[in-house]
């Protein structure tokens, strides 16, 4: 039998401007040498940090969606979840794992519900208590700092920083309600931004240089090099270093900084890399 190409099924909206989402994560994926398969959950014309922007609720058509996936007889060595809008998606984002979780299915599940100690305008108690219930199905969980805390029912600190041992505690609690291994993204280190892994019982950070100021999409970006890595067989913690040195260097080619950078290699040269991971 003919090995067929290893599919990831991106659970994720589609925005038409603003660099993040499914628009972003596809290329990377593709890039990999992995076919991305998007199952929308909303079309946006441009994500909601901008004043006004137009919204179609893709929720009616998701589970039609996915029996023809299954009528197809189509499987995935991954599902990767990212923005959910309603506690009706999340139960959704269920059926599919029930659909199409296989004996080597990799479950990556992005918690994409605030950042900087506050929540995103949809998001409700309700609709992050809903956020837990796919922390069971989970093999990875890619929480920033805001949602480790909401996750966990814990107050975001004063100044945004944490302790290793806190980190630590805190991994330990998400991995407990499910996902094996844990990656907290976006975390504060001076002028630096640190990434905690979590992977088989032992923690674990590395840092970046801070560029730039935030942008959105980046955290669809490092969830998605991360769940092409591990489809390929990387490692947890070399695909999150390539995810975060990503980000940096595309933050860097984007304000127009000539500034050191982890990888040492130009723009173009790093895209080659990807593609041979």
């Amino acid at each position: 039998m003919t090995a067929r190409q290893k599919r990831i099924a991106l659970i994720n909206d589609v925005t038409g401007f603003g660099r993040c989402s499914v628009t972003v994560q596809l290329p990377l994926i593709s890039a990999m040498r992995i076919q991305a398969c998007p199952l929308p959950t909303a079309i946006l014309s441009v994500h909601t940090g901008f004043p006004k922007h137009y919204l179609d609720d893709y929720t009616a058509h998701m589970r039609p969606y996915m029996e023809n996936w299954t009528e197809n007889g189509l499987d995935f060595d991954a599902i990767l979840t990212g923005f959910l809008g309603s506690e009706e998606q999340i139960e959704v984002v269920l059926d599919a794992v029930h659909r199409f979780k296989g004996r080597d299915t990799l479950i990556i599940v992005d918690p994409v519900m605030g950042d900087n100690g506050r929540l995103y305008s949809s998001y409700t108690p309700a609709l992050c208590a809903k956020m837990r219930q796919l922390l069971p199905h989970a093999d990875v969980v890619t929480p920033n700092l805001t949602e480790a805390c909401q996750l966990l029912d814990l107050p975001y600190p004063a100044d945004g920083e944490v302790t290793e041992n806190e980190l630590l505690v805190m991994a330990k609690r998400l991995a407990a309600m499910g996902p094996q291994d844990v990656i907290i993204t976006g975390l504060h280190a001076g002028n630096c931004v640190r990434t905690y892994l979590y992977e088989a019982g032992v923690g674990s950070s590395f840092d970046n240089v801070k560029i730039g100021r935030d942008r959105s999409g980046s955290g669809d970006i490092f969830a998605a090099i991360v769940a092409a890595s591990l489809v390929r067989g990387i490692s947890l913690s070399e695909g999150a270093k390539c995810a975060a040195a990503f980000i940096g260097h595309c933050l860097s080619f984007a304000e127009e900084l000539d500034l050191p950078w982890n990888y040492g290699l130009p723009f173009e040269e790093f895209m080659g890399e990807l593609t041979k991971l």
